[in-house]
């Protein structure tokens, strides 16, 4: 199976992205740490930790390959708009939070989406963990320089991985065992974020744990902009 551009990567029919809580660790500012005022975070390799930390995030590589549709010009690419991504590692914990991983920076970044639309993290899988299904936190800005700025981000939201991805991960790798526990105890149908509706959050997931997962989500923003909370 392949990723294509099919007609809602062009725009056509694309729907918005719920607006979702940013959770508890997000790093921009609104709760503690603040990633965003580090130039060092604009990258697409997430993996190892910038500034004044030091580390690499161990486990199952993976691409994410986001495509913006600016709902508020009529489903055009959102060529400039820029996305912070952020989610947990291996174990279930997020840099600068967690302990254990409170002096680390990893898995965090941002980028500014191409003339198509288009912008890519090279990262690892995450975990899941107690309450949770496995997901991806990011916001989008209208550009670089308002995410810097701490500007209100346009769309605040969480990718969902699809299950048969997180299954071949977890028992893949040992280093995820709890994950492969903790996904037993959790679905779509009852995560607190998803439960409402997932079809616009659900990323389409191809490849294999051993050569690296390249996971591909269409993002439809709308015109409106939402309150941070």
């Amino acid at each position: 199976m392949s990723i294509s551009r099919n007609s809602s990567q062009r725009g056509i029919g694309v729907a918005a992205v719920p607006a979702e809580g940013p959770g508890p660790y997000p790093a921009d500012g609104s709760n503690g740490p603040d990633v965003l005022l580090d130039a060092a975070v604009v990258r697409s390799d997430i993996r190892s930790s910038f500034g004044p930390y030091a580390g690499v995030a161990p486990g199952v590589s993976m691409t994410l390959r986001l495509w913006l549709r600016d709902l508020g010009r009529g489903g055009a690419t959102g060529a400039g708009m820029a996305v912070y991504v952020w989610h947990c590692d291996r174990d279930g914990r997020y840099s600068l939070y967690d302990g254990g991983v409170a002096d680390q920076n990893y898995l965090r970044g941002v980028q500014v989406a191409d003339a198509n639309g288009g912008i890519t993290f090279t990262s690892v899988f995450p975990a899941c963990y107690a309450g949770r299904w496995p997901h991806i936190h990011f916001e989008v800005f209208d550009s670089l320089g308002s995410a810097m700025a701490r500007e209100p981000a346009r769309l605040t939201s969480q990718i969902a991985l699809p299950r048969p991805a997180c299954q071949a991960v977890y028992a893949f790798d040992p280093g995820y065992a709890r994950s492969l526990a903790e996904l037993a105890h959790v679905s779509l149908e009852t995560d607190k974020v998803f439960r409402d509706g997932w079809n616009t959050e659900l990323a389409t997931v191809v490849g294999t744990p051993a050569e690296g997962l390249r996971i591909s989500l269409t993002v439809g923003v709308a015109p409106s902009r939402p309150t941070r909370t």
